[in-house]
């Protein structure tokens, strides 16, 4: 019997990680990236395409088990030009193949909360970003409801992990400057408590949201850290990869904005600093109960991370 077929849309950590472990469990896994870009493995068949074309991706997914949506449209000023198009055509490959979706979220839906956030919490955006998300979700939710596809969402705060890199991790980028010795300046208070999330999880969340039918229809936090500054973790970070306490310098709110008014990333990062304003935690013990899928333990992902982070800071540092 031929192994099961998976698509994964996005070669970033997340998407990366993904099908290597669906290839080490000998699944065929093809990946689909504009540039044909991801790893190598005899089970992963990389794939140039671009998957806002409905045409092409329904032909890529035809026969698929699951479509994993791993996709990163760039830079925020692009997400509302690039997301619904691409969501869409997403969503109507899984509708024609029949294949599970699976995509990967985050919690800008939920907005600014005042408690852990679960499942089921109401989702309440307070920038377009969160909106946006939120509408891919709700488009998900009706076809699946509508017995069209079958869907679900995993929600995952910053992630933290060896191969999340400085552009798409706040962490990270502050990682790479403590960890090269040098100041940070960071954009929000660094003292808040804050929830982060390991990469290996999210992959892990995905592929069991993939396969365990308890998991469709609904969204699913993924296991993440308890809440802990981002002070601490950079000094944590510090301490393994041998490098000095963590100097911070809080970028003024009001500096950002102004800049924000002639730079539209800065501007849109602006709108979701509101997650660093006050504590922002995750409560994932539906999906640790429920779908069995447990956080890797905190200090091995800190000693997994910073001797990577570390590595690279100084080689930024050099460059």
């Amino acid at each position: 019997m031929p192994a099961e077929l998976h698509i994964v849309v996005g070669a970033g950590p997340v998407g990366t990680t993904v099908a290597h472990r669906l290839a080490r469990a000998g699944h065929r896994v093809r990946l689909v990236t504009r540039s044909g870009s991801g790893p190598e493995h005899p089970l992963i068949q990389r794939v140039s395409a671009d998957a806002s074309d409905a045409g092409t991706l329904a032909a890529i997914a035809k026969r698929a088990t699951v479509i994993y949506n791993c996709a990163n449209p760039g830079a925020y000023p692009q997400w509302k030009r690039v997301w619904p198009p691409l969501a869409a055509c997403i969503l109507q490959a899984a509708e024609s193949s029949g294949a599970v979706l699976v995509t990967l979220g985050n919690l800008y839906g939920y907005g600014p909360v005042s408690e852990p956030m679960t499942r089921d919490l109401p989702l309440r955006p307070s920038d377009p970003k969160g909106a946006l998300r939120a509408r891919m979700w709700e488009d998900a939710l009706a076809s699946h409801n509508a017995g069209r596809v079958r869907a679900t969402e995993a929600r995952a705060s910053d992630y933290i992990g060896p191969t999340a890199p400085a552009r798409s991790s706040i962490l990270a980028l502050y990682a790479n400057a403590t960890l090269a010795d040098r100041v940070a300046w960071v954009f929000a208070d660094p003292d808040q408590p804050h929830a982060w999330t390991a990469v290996t999880d999210i992959a892990a969340t995905l592929i069991t949201l993939g396969t365990d039918p308890r998991a469709w229809g609904s969204p699913w936090i993924v296991p993440s850290s308890e809440a802990i500054s981002t002070r601490a973790v950079l000094s944590q970070l510090a301490q393994i990869a041998g490098a000095g306490e963590p100097r911070l310098r809080r970028i003024p709110r009001g500096a950002l904005q102004a800049a924000g008014l002639v730079v539209p990333t800065i501007r849109e990062l602006c709108g979701i600093l509101y997650q660093f304003d006050a504590p922002f935690a995750v409560d994932a013990s539906d999906t640790i109960e429920i779908l069995g899928v447990t956080p890797t333990p905190w200090g091995k992902v800190l000693a997994r991370t910073a001797p990577i982070w570390r590595e690279r800071a100084l080689v930024s540092r050099a460059a």
